[in-house]
């Protein structure tokens, strides 16, 4: 007797039709209705609606960031635009219900349990892929045979493994990145837009427009909360998550992907070791590492380090950043680079919230302002490091462009007001900039917003929280014109 026979067909379609509730109701559950629309959600939706082209939607993301609740929004929406809710499907993949079923059965299922004739004019959404072992080959070849139905499908950590390594979906997928929650939305899911005012700045002898705020205080504090608590947006609106969040998040986030979301794509056997490196890792998000000193301080050979960091990066859970020198050169050799959670809450998830004063605050904020640069996956971005004179010099964010070979512009992320005062002590931002014909950079603060001029280098100082906040204005404005 084979697996399949063990579950009877009707259990199966009673799942669907209670997956499905709008077949009868004609909406989306109330719960999700309820739910604010992340507003990454006008992006996204175009793709969902896209009908003309032959290609599947693979919306891919860290746990928790709100892929599933997003599917059930463009359901609500299409259902809104008159589609019928009888064309649309949504199939759980992670429910074991479907075991050992391909996307063809379980397809013909769903159109036997809403009795439809055709699949044509169809919107299919399958959720967390990453569960079907060759997922890929499946949606492809669903892709070509019902060329006149509309597949969505997310995927956690595995999904984007699997896109990496493979060939198959070219043509046939488009891709849609859904990180964490940014600053800007953290702010807008929150109502605190009254905090925010829109203003310009002088950046290099030019007004730009920019986002600041009115009350440095209280946006600060929000900031901290956002460090905090703030990458998921269930996070964010539930203090009674926040309260223990080692257990919601360390146990639905890190554990399952580091546990459960197939490792062993990558050939990992020791999930334990990987844990426990990623654990390392974790408390010194924004610090320099080389593998000569995570082999000697972990014990693990090089090698294996080397697969552990393409799989947690795989995972959505670190962004490895490469260094350059003072003439943005890259190193033949890559022996030295930083590694940065993807969204500093993870940090407090893992060991516990940190205040203004603790001495791990410049590295969260480091972190929160790279967390935010990471949903511009296009973008090449570099620290630079190199010796000067005895000691070291060191610049935070370096843009390279890779079809000029040249860097963009700088940035020095400090939590301090104190290079306001005193901008003169910034040797290492001042050096790099001569050394690249710079006339202009920008440093981070506390809360001071201002200009100054030194050695013939405009410098723009801006608060940390408003620099974040307008990174994700701007990311979110260039996601909307693709």
């Amino acid at each position: 007797m084979s697996f399949d026979t063990v579950i009877p067909t009707a259990k199966r379609i009673e799942r669907l039709q209670y997956e499905n509730p709008w077949w009868t109701t004609g909406n989306v559950q109330q719960v999700y209705r309820d739910m604010s629309k992340r507003l990454y959600f006008n992006s996204f939706y175009p793709f969902v609606k896209e009908t003309d082209i032959k290609r599947a939607v693979v919306l891919m993301g860290p746990r928790r960031v709100g892929k599933t609740v997003m599917m059930f929004h463009s359901i609500q929406e299409l259902i809104k635009e008159h589609i019928s809710p009888q064309k649309i499907f949504f199939i759980g993949i992670d429910n074991p219900i479907y075991m050992h079923l391909s996307l063809e059965d379980i397809l013909l299922l769903a159109k036997e349990a809403v009795q439809v004739d055709s699949l044509e004019g169809c919107f299919v959404f399958f959720d967390e892929i990453q569960y079907l072992k060759d997922w890929e080959r499946q949606l492809k070849v669903l892709v070509d045979r019902h060329p006149k139905t509309k597949f969505v499908v997310s995927g956690s950590a595995a999904a984007a493994l699997r896109l990496q390594s493979t060939e198959s979906g070219a043509g046939r997928f488009t891709d849609f990145m859904l990180p964490p929650l940014t600053f800007h939305e953290y702010i807008h899911l929150k109502g605190l837009g009254h905090l925010v005012q829109a203003k310009t700045i002088v950046y290099n002898g030019k007004q730009i427009p920019f986002f600041t705020t009115h009350d440095n205080k209280a946006f600060n504090k929000e900031f901290f909360h956002y460090l905090n608590f703030g990458g998921y947006p269930e996070v964010v609106l539930s203090e009674k998550i926040q309260s223990d969040m080692g257990r919601y998040v360390k146990s639905d986030i890190v554990d399952k992907v580091l546990l459960r979301d197939l490792p062993s794509l990558y050939g990992i056997k020791d999930v334990q070791e990987l844990n426990s490196f990623f654990t390392y890792v974790a408390y010194n998000t924004a610090n320099e590492f080389s593998f000569e000193k995570l082999s000697k301080d972990s014990g693990i050979a090089k090698e294996i380090i080397k697969k552990y960091l393409e799989y947690l990066e795989a995972a959505f859970l670190i962004k490895v950043i490469h260094k350059v020198n003072d003439t943005a050169k890259k190193f033949k050799r890559i022996t030295s680079f930083k590694v940065y959670l993807t969204n500093p809450s993870l940090r407090t998830a893992l060991f516990s919230p940190i205040t203004e004063t603790d001495h791990e605050m410049s590295n969260m904020v480091g972190t929160a302002i790279f967390s935010q640069w990471m949903h511009r996956e296009q973008l090449d971005l570099k620290y630079a490091r190199w010796k000067m004179g005895r000691s070291e010099g060191e610049v935070d964010i370096v843009l390279l462009d890779n079809k000029l070979f040249k860097p963009q512009w700088c940035v020095e992320i400090k939590w301090t007001n104190r290079y306001f005062e005193k901008p003169q002590e910034l040797k290492s931002l001042l050096h790099f900039c001569k050394q690249n014909k710079f006339s202009a950079s920008l440093v981070t603060t506390i809360d001071v917003l201002g200009n100054k001029t030194i050695e013939e280098i405009n410098l723009t100082y801006v608060p940390a929280a408003v620099y974040a906040y307008n990174i994700g204005v701007n990311t979110l404005e260039l996601k909307s014109n693709w």
